[in-house]
């Protein structure tokens, strides 16, 4: 990882320059928890200090939610699977996960959103989509930001919940 953030470190190759702030945001949240969460005992994983969600629960819903969105961009709507998921990304699971089970999920979500930006044509960024079972109204280029937005803002979570459980 470079000490230089992503955004500052030039063009991706293969990525439109209209998405790059995407795919810049997606590798940005994915360097900042795999630092905050490198050392995490399972236990601090799963810690809720003060009630507050865990470091787990973020890496499991930024890791969801990053997909959802995804699938949402891409015109197609959540498997029973994916819905039946969002109830559990706050319950640790039998046996526990563990820090590198998420990194590893989050990995892969990340990635596979990285790759759905690169493909994606600049013609189809106004192309109309639809959220949620209320079918709420957006578009690619909105559900893209968003997705980059969003694992941004659980990524900043997770930074500031393992520092907490850590005690420094």
């Amino acid at each position: 990882m470079s000490a230089v953030e992503p955004w500052l470190r030039g063009p991706v190759p293969g990525v439109n320059p209209f998405l790059m702030p995407m795919v810049h945001g997606f590798t940005q949240a994915l360097e900042e928890v795999e630092r905050a969460v490198a050392g995490l005992s399972v236990e601090q994983v799963w810690t809720r200090p003060g009630g507050a969600a865990s470091v787990g629960y973020h890496l499991r819903h930024l890791a969801g939610s990053t997909s959802r969105l995804i699938a949402y961009a891409q015109g197609r709507k959540l498997t029973a699977d994916e819905l039946a998921s969002i109830r559990t990304e706050a319950e640790p699971g039998d046996p526990a996960a563990t820090p590198e089970q998420l990194l590893a999920q989050m990995r892969e979500s990340i990635n596979a959103a990285i790759e759905v930006v690169k493909r994606t044509p600049q013609e189809s960024l106004l192309d109309a989509r639809s959220v949620g079972r209320a079918a709420l109204p957006s578009n690619v280029l909105g559900l893209l930001a968003h997705a980059s937005e969003h694992a941004q803002r659980h990524a900043g979570q997770v930074v500031t919940t393992a520092k907490i459980v850590v005690g420094s």
